[in-house]
């Protein structure tokens, strides 16, 4: 188990060193210059600043200054704001996890409770609403979803509802951005559930279990829920990574002050630090998620090998 960890580990830490070579390449290859184009900046100023953000060294010497850096925690300093990139993201990131958290939960809970239903009343009305729903999640992208609940609730329906149409300051102002980013999740989610619980109803033991006279409930949560349950621990990874990378569009739509901003800002204004910066911290973060996730499926499922038995 521990040299199982360990070996995760290293291909973790291998991924964000190719993810970060890789961005510090497109960095290169972005047209355009962060500093020409200002007329207000004389050549002795662009000198000192290309000086000061060590764009005056070759890219390869550029690379590996980087990289010692991230090692010590330091990210760079933000162009456009002149302020260091870790403190832009200790600054956003708390918005966009609470909003990314909000949503898991919305995916995680009603996308199992949907493929649960779909799968007992297979068939059914209750199965083809729910397949109609994931359909609809899966194929409208999160920023029409966005739009469309800003329309129809915050704004036609408000005098019902009385949701905010943006903004991020009380509770109501934040239940449409986790629906929207939810939504897509959430249809995946009870799209998998529906299959895989499908799947386990159809087991010899689950025959068995009904046979010996156990009621249903019994069968479908204390047996079939605990096995068709494991193809959704594996996506969640992929998951979280959809999610997190979905709320910098959401953000925008709903004047959320997370990530979603600086990150927009900072290609539109050519700021390679912070682009490079953002990049390396969630890609490093989804590689950590997805590294949790592969280690807790082996551990609650106990028929799941970790490893070669010498391992």
């Amino acid at each position: 188990m521990t040299r199982y960890v360990l070996k995760r580990v290293f291909y973790a830490l291998l991924t964000v060193f190719f993810l970060t070579m890789l961005t510090f390449a497109m960095m290169q290859l972005l047209p355009g210059d962060p500093f020409i184009g200002n007329k207000a900046i004389s050549p002795v100023t662009m000198q000192a600043l290309y000086q000061k953000y060590g764009l005056d060294k070759p890219p390869v010497e550029q690379f590996f200054i980087y990289v010692g850096n991230i090692m010590k925690g330091d990210l760079g300093l933000s162009i456009k704001y002149n302020r260091p990139v870790t403190r832009i993201i200790g600054e956003g990131f708390p918005y966009s996890a609470e909003l990314g958290i909000r949503s898991l939960i919305l995916s995680v809970t009603f996308g199992i409770i949907l493929g649960i239903v779909a799968a007992i009343k297979r068939n059914t009305a209750w199965d083809t609403g729910a397949m109609v729903l994931a359909v609809i999640g899966v194929s409208v992208p999160s920023f029409i979803v966005g739009a469309l609940l800003q329309y129809f609730i915050a704004l036609k329906l408000k005098g019902v509802f009385g949701l905010p149409i943006q903004g991020w300051t009380t509770e109501a102002s934040k239940i449409l951005p986790a629906i929207a980013l939810s939504l897509s999740s959430m249809a995946t989610i009870a799209r998998l559930m529906r299959t895989s619980m499908l799947d386990v109803l159809g087991q010899d033991y689950i025959k068995t279990a009904k046979a010996k006279g156990l009621g249903q409930a019994a069968i479908v949560w204390r047996h079939a829920v605990r096995n068709a349950i494991m193809p959704v621990i594996t996506v969640l990874g992929p998951i979280v990574a959809s999610v997190l990378t979905g709320t910098f569009v959401v953000e925008n739509i709903f004047n959320i002050p997370g990530m979603g901003k600086f990150f927009v800002l900072a290609i539109k204004e050519l700021d390679y630090t912070l682009i490079a910066g953002t990049t390396v911290f969630y890609g490093a973060f989804l590689v950590v998620a997805t590294l949790v996730v592969d280690i807790l499926y082996g551990l609650i499922d106990p028929r799941i090998k970790l490893g070669s038995p010498k391992e």
